[in-house]
């Protein structure tokens, strides 16, 4: 057997999802594809792929061996680009999973201006708010938006996060101003149901942390939708400026308690192997680190507020 060819045939058939795609990117048949892996099992008496009619999908041994797989081939191609004219061009599909809201709104806003900058990178974009598996399901990479990013992924960060707590003017006309975090107890809050604790508000004072139950009528799992019922007067939301940012800047919500600090998250960018990233990857993520940075657009309404939050 041919190590080497066996594992260009298995991390194919991972990258591709299936058998039939990965003969095509190889330019061999199924059946000298399908036999290389499976003497790779064999000589590793492990099983690396769950193999059904419809797809293939990594078990844990041939996720670990994947990783391996891939850092070997990336040595490898290095080295011939060392001694060959290959310059190691930005080229080819990159597959990027983000954020929906986050997608829309401020990813989709920059595709243009990357497109322009690197002509030979085609984009597959993929927007979903739920943790895809990279590997699986063939991205390259992802935006992924937290505070503490538990993940076995390399991480890069993007660009700061702020959250901010707000309401619409007509809102607090209505039902005051809160001045403590426990005066939110008693407010309408439009909760996000994809938070770790929906209900559960933690802001950082002089005195250290102070938690708060807050409730309301409405629950979503869409930034978008809060966003709008509180432009609209029905609650007090907790989002990201990268959401609020303009209605911040235009008056339609107003920033609350602001002597308190909530705590803030990260825009990352995710993708599997540290070593030797491929180059449309690598210039990608240099171009959203320089289109963003520490001063994100989105947080331009908190250059230009002027007398703070309001009362």
């Amino acid at each position: 057997m041919d190590r080497f060819a066996a594992m260009q045939a298995f991390v194919a058939v991972v990258e591709a999802g299936s058998f039939v795609r990965a003969s095509e990117r190889l330019n061999l048949s199924t059946t000298s594809v399908s036999r290389q892996v499976s003497e790779l099992e064999a000589h590793l008496d492990a099983r690396l792929l769950h193999r059904t009619t419809r797809r293939v999908s990594l078990t844990d041994a041939g996720r670990a061996f994947y990783q391996h797989c891939t850092a070997l081939l990336a040595d490898l191609a290095e080295a011939e680009a060392a001694v060959s004219a290959d310059n190691r061009a930005a080229s080819g599909l990159l597959r990027v999973s983000a954020p929906v809201s986050f997608g829309i709104l401020h990813l989709s806003t920059e595709l243009a201006r990357f497109r322009r900058e690197q002509p030979d990178v085609a984009l597959e974009l993929h927007l979903n708010d739920r943790m895809v598996d990279l590997v699986e399901e063939g991205h390259d990479v992802a935006i992924r938006i937290s505070g503490q990013l538990a993940t076995s992924l390399v991480a890069r960060p993007l660009a700061p996060v702020r959250m901010v707590i707000c309401a619409a003017p007509a809102y607090l006309e209505r039902h005051g101003i809160p001045r403590t975090p426990q005066d939110l107890s008693r407010h309408q809050c439009l909760l996000y149901s994809y938070s770790d604790q929906p209900s559960l508000w933690t802001l950082l004072g002089d005195a250290g942390p102070e938690q708060v139950q807050v409730a309301g009528f409405l629950t979503a799992n869409n930034g978008d939708v809060l966003r709008a019922a509180a432009v609209a007067g029905e609650g007090i939301v907790l989002q990201p400026t990268f959401i609020v940012g303009d209605d911040l800047r235009a008056g339609r919500l107003v920033p609350l308690l602001q002597d308190y600090q909530v705590p803030s998250v990260t825009a990352y960018a995710v993708y599997p192997s540290r070593r030797h990233l491929a180059a449309k990857v690598r210039v990608f993520i240099d171009f959203l680190v320089r289109a963003w940075g520490d001063r994100p657009p989105w947080d331009a309404w908190m250059a230009e507020a002027a007398g703070g939050e309001i009362g």
